[in-house]
């Protein structure tokens, strides 16, 4: 296949022309053998809504009705909300972790931002990109004077994916210029940079904005594909198959992967050398 069809192609790669959203970052529950005995009631109800959220939900709301302070509140809205991201009720989880954090002091800045960003996160999982803005700004305003500069880096990184969301890509720019800053160990800061230069034209920035991605986690067949789509449009046919098949066998079977195949199925087989 002529680079002229497939170019079209792999402009496209994303879904829905969206930067790639990571899936809402909720902690695994500890094995039951290894668990130890706990005594604080939000950790046993964040631990019964990973595993049983209808449970946990009960809980929650019983525990808010007789909540005789504000951390209390707090613990039983935050809760009731990670329970909901089990089911999918992302619009209703959000505003629980966004009311959770106006129950906590103004001086637990990070734990503030912390809730304001889940908040940001169940919108942008909702598909409101303008609600998972004001949450993320908030949530933003909180780490000035919070001490967690990595989390401003994540903050950032889910503000710059609802600004492209809304079509607002040179805002979504600085914003991750700002987490490459904050957060410059982050691989996702590194690698949605790559992509979101690649579709403003920016092909030398994001070449190593993507290389810089690789070289903190080698193994992300996201990386894979992003690198093989920039190599591929800046004419470079053999780089860009060394790319698609490292995500191939990065994660294979991932969708990463699979449109990673199906570049390469599109290509068809590279040229046999030309004999003398």
């Amino acid at each position: 296949m002529t680079l002229a069809i497939l170019l079209p192609l792999i402009a496209q790669v994303g879904p829905g022309g969206n930067l790639p959203q990571a899936p809402l970052q909720i902690p695994k529950p500890k094995s039951e053998a290894v668990a130890q005995p706990q005594t604080d009631l939000l950790k046993d109800c964040l631990h019964l809504a990973m595993t049983r959220p209808s449970d946990a939900i009960e809980v929650a709301k019983n525990w808010l009705i007789s909540a005789k302070s504000m951390k209390d509140r707090a613990g039983a809205k935050q809760c009731h909300a990670l329970a909901l991201t089990r089911i999918e009720g992302w619009a209703e989880a959000a505003a629980l972790f966004l009311s959770a954090r106006e129950d906590t002091p103004t001086n637990e800045a990070d734990e503030r931002a912390r809730l304001g960003a889940l908040g940001g996160n169940a919108y942008l999982a909702a598909g409101d990109p303008a609600a998972a803005l004001a949450a993320l700004d908030l949530a933003l305003a909180d780490t000035q004077t919070g001490l967690d500069a990595r989390q401003r880096g994540g903050i950032q990184i889910d503000r710059a994916r609802a600004l492209v969301a809304l079509d607002r890509p040179d805002e979504a720019a600085d914003a991750l210029a700002d987490a490459r800053i904050s957060a410059p160990n982050n691989h996702q800061a590194w690698l949605l940079s790559a992509t979101l230069s690649r579709r403003q034209g920016k092909l030398p920035e994001a070449q190593a904005q993507i290389e810089r991605a690789a070289e903190l986690f080698p193994v992300d067949p996201e990386i894979g594909l992003e690198a093989g789509v920039i190599a591929m449009l800046a004419g470079r046919e053999d780089a860009a198959r060394k790319s698609w098949e490292s995500a191939i066998r990065a994660g294979p079977g991932t969708p990463a992967a699979k449109t990673a195949q199906g570049y390469l199925d599109q290509l068809g087989p590279p040229a046999a050398p030309s004999g003398r």
